[in-house]
């Protein structure tokens, strides 16, 4: 079934890239005389891209191509559309004359079947068995080269595809190089955002538990008479303040993470949680380092955010990985509505940018709110 379904569907793009190479050659001089008139030579260069990207849509879902950019330049799209009309009109040829043949077949076999007489050029004749095996082995021969043909205009697509939309070396180096200054600049904002937090949390916390603590201190050197008292609630400020210490520790990177692995630390994530959240983690192994810091970060702050401004009664967290990817899922009951580009979420998205990951939000009003990162495990 799989390679009747694969000739299925090179079929299907064979047949539709005949009929776009025949409109490509009717379209191709009135194209080219509106590319030499300034006025019209826009609209022909959007035209040009367009029917490139179907055309490129066309050979990756049926014929399997692979490489290239969604959106090649004008120029690059009209040499390739120019390039392909030789190649689709031979594949039109190449389906034409199996079909006629597949009819020819058919036609030899219903008259020996049922016996009746076979119409020729100019006379009728009786089809026998010998007829049929003087005509198989010649009709099989022709089904093969004409199999051979389809699957070879299949490939000569394919090629004139990738060689023609793919970006050269020098748009790929250049491409490579935004994309290190995006991760570059995402990294130093994400560096950024968790000084600031580590700063607040303690200032707000730690630092105030241990404000406290010296005045409870500087109360009892004060009054000697009051000095057992003071004492003990400086002790009870003490441990508090360690709790918040610790609190802040985990909340930059938890322990667990080195020690248990990233499905422990996630329970740590839900133990803490003022709601319940239900953690189903499937990996074979763990991923590394970086990318469990990052997995954990997102879904310790998306589950934050879900308790803090969602009101929703629970979370579901999910976490695999597969094709080299870690896919990682929190979706929250809540009543949604969430801007991506807030800045907790946005914090979140400049995390996931600085590990080369991809972070979605998927959050209509009334919910559910969906938080989605997948990042490179491999």
């Amino acid at each position: 079934m799989g390679i009747v379904r694969a000739w299925t569907r090179t079929g299907a793009g064979l047949v539709l890239g005949a009929a776009s190479a025949a409109a490509h050659l009717l379209l191709a001089l009135p194209v080219a005389v509106a590319l030499l008139v300034p006025a019209l030579r826009p609209a022909a260069e959007r035209l040009g891209v367009r029917l490139a990207a179907l055309e490129r849509r066309r050979v990756t879902v049926l014929l399997g191509g692979t490489g290239g950019p969604a959106a090649a330049s004008p120029a690059r799209a009209l040499r390739y559309l120019a390039a392909r009309i030789p190649a689709g009109l031979l594949g039109g040829a190449v389906l034409a004359l199996l079909g006629l043949g597949t009819w020819y077949a058919a036609t030899i076999l219903w008259s020996w079947a049922t016996g009746t007489r076979w119409l020729g050029e100019d006379t009728e004749e009786v089809i026998t068995g010998a007829v049929v095996a003087y005509y198989s082995v010649p009709g099989a021969v022709l089904l093969y080269l004409a199999l051979a043909g389809a699957a070879g205009v299949a490939r000569w697509e394919r090629l004139l595809r990738t060689r023609l939309l793919a970006p050269s070396r020098e748009e790929r180096l250049a491409r490579r190089v935004e994309e290190l200054a995006r991760t570059r600049d995402a990294v130093v904002a994400a560096v950024d955002d968790e000084r600031r937090r580590i700063e607040r949390d303690l200032h707000d916390g730690v630092q105030q538990q241990l404000v406290a603590l010296g005045m409870l201190l500087g109360r009892a050197r004060r009054h000697p008479e009051r000095a057992d008292a003071l004492v003990v609630q400086a002790h009870e400020a003490a441990q508090r303040a360690l709790v918040e210490l610790r609190d802040v520790s985990w909340r930059v990177y938890p322990a667990a993470l080195d020690t248990g692995g990233l499905a422990t630390a996630l329970e740590s994530v839900a133990e803490r949680a003022p709601l319940p959240v239900r953690i189903r983690c499937e990996l074979p192994s763990e991923p590394p380092a970086d990318v469990r810091a990052v997995a954990w970060f997102v879904v310790s702050e998306a589950v934050t955010n879900a308790a803090k401004h969602s009101g929703a009664l629970g979370v579901d967290v999910s976490v695999r990985a597969a094709d080299g990817l870690l896919r990682v899922s929190v979706r929250d009951d809540g009543r949604g509505g969430a801007d991506p580009t807030g800045g907790g979420l946005a914090g979140l998205a400049r995390r996931v940018d600085a590990a080369d990951g991809t972070f979605r939000v998927h959050s209509p009003p009334g919910g559910p709110t969906t938080v989605e990162t997948e990042l490179p495990c491999a």
